[in-house]
């Protein structure tokens, strides 16, 4: 799905949420992925990323199974994270939902539950999805949180799943159905 720069996709009541662009890659995006407590519970920590890195990234996520969406507030334009819906699984009706929050500004603010939720209601109401899923490190209670509040439920903990910081952390597990 190929949208322009400035097009939004959906809109929430803070929020544009419109295709995230290469040239986004050169904003503050950048900042964020090499920004330790940004990123401490993403797996793509790990690697350094340059703004080459993360346009060839975004190029690949724009697929037909991939929907990748810059977060934008609505007011002034700026880009303050990401969202994901996919990889999209049309046969079985199900996709996964990751978020990033990269402004610390907007921390706390509930724009992840916004985003996730006007997310979510794409995928239920046009995509006809049956089923969403999301994923997060135990620490990451604000992540939790927002995809509770939007109306996902724990489906399991996995224990010991991933290893970070040192030590060993559990990773929960949260799914959303299609109410129609």
């Amino acid at each position: 799905m190929t949208m322009g720069a400035n097009m939004h996709f959906l809109e929430t009541e803070q929020l544009l949420l419109r295709g995230l662009q290469a040239s986004d890659a050169d904003g503050p995006y950048h900042k964020w992925m090499n920004d330790a407590e940004i990123t401490q519970y993403l797996e793509s920590r790990y690697v350094p990323h340059s703004p080459e890195d993360l346009r060839r990234f975004i190029d690949r996520k724009g697929d037909e199974k991939n929907l990748f969406l810059a977060l934008c507030l609505k007011n002034q334009g700026t880009h303050i994270g990401n969202i994901k819906l996919g990889p999209i699984d049309f046969i079985h009706r199900r996709a996964d939902i990751g978020i990033l929050i990269g402004d610390r500004a907007q921390w706390g603010k509930g724009l992840a539950t916004e985003a996730i939720s006007a997310l979510s209601g794409f995928a239920f109401n046009e995509l006809n999805l049956h089923k969403l899923t999301a994923g997060c490190y135990t620490p990451n209670i604000g992540s939790a949180k927002a995809f509770e509040r939007a109306g996902f439920t724990r489906e399991a903990v996995l224990k010991n799943h991933n290893f970070s910081g040192g030590q060993w952390i559990d990773c929960i597990l949260l799914a959303k159905f299609n109410g129609r």
